[in-house]
């Protein structure tokens, strides 16, 4: 282990604190959420929504993808989850090359490790990672709710866009699912989302 790689490494996430999402934090005068908050709050949530997973998961690993999903952002920033797939496409790319410089600020043998945690997230073909992926897209659909449709109002976002966007969540827990639906469902009735 290299003690001063890895102290280079979790001086650099103090980065994440300035990247600023789309999400409004309606407790704190609708201010945006950032980046390092997000991962917070949504390893927590996956904890405590753990249960639910309908298939076999390890929660430390999907825990720790969580922490690290978006740490790219650092080199990468944050895009609207519903800005134009050109928007989207490029962002990956982007995200790629900020991850290979990122995690190689780690020791070999923990960059190795975290940068297959952070690409298995991307993938999302793991049971894991599924659900690390559910809980990263639920967790602004709450928020959303939470304050009368938050940024899907201000930036006219339809009811279909958040169906899609949560689609990893009818396999690895239909309960959730169903009650995201249900939410989808009260936000277009109240004009929070687009219905069409």
């Amino acid at each position: 282990m290299n003690f001063s790689e890895q102290l280079g490494f979790l001086l650099e996430m103090d980065k994440l604190k300035s990247v600023y999402r789309k999400a409004l934090i309606k407790t704190d005068n609708n201010r945006y959420e950032n980046s390092a908050e997000h991962s917070w709050h949504v390893a927590l949530m996956a904890n405590i929504l753990a249960p639910y997973a309908e298939q076999p998961i390890d929660i430390h690993r999907v825990t720790l993808m969580l922490l690290i999903h978006d740490i790219v952002e650092i080199d990468a920033g944050d895009t609207f989850a519903f800005d134009e797939k050109v928007i989207l496409s490029q962002q990956s790319d982007k995200e790629q090359q900020a991850a290979t410089r990122i995690f190689g600020l780690l020791p070999e043998d923990q960059r190795t490790f975290y940068l297959s945690l952070w690409q298995e997230f991307e993938i999302a073909e793991t049971a894991d990672a599924k659900f690390a992926k559910s809980m990263d897209r639920v967790l602004p659909l709450l928020q959303n709710m939470q304050n009368e449709g938050g940024s899907w109002s201000e930036n006219n976002v339809s009811k279909q866009q958040v169906i899609n966007r949560n689609k990893h969540l009818q396999e690895i827990a239909p309960k959730l699912w169903t009650y995201v639906l249900e939410q989808i469902d009260i936000a277009t009735e109240k004009g929070w989302l687009r219905a069409a």
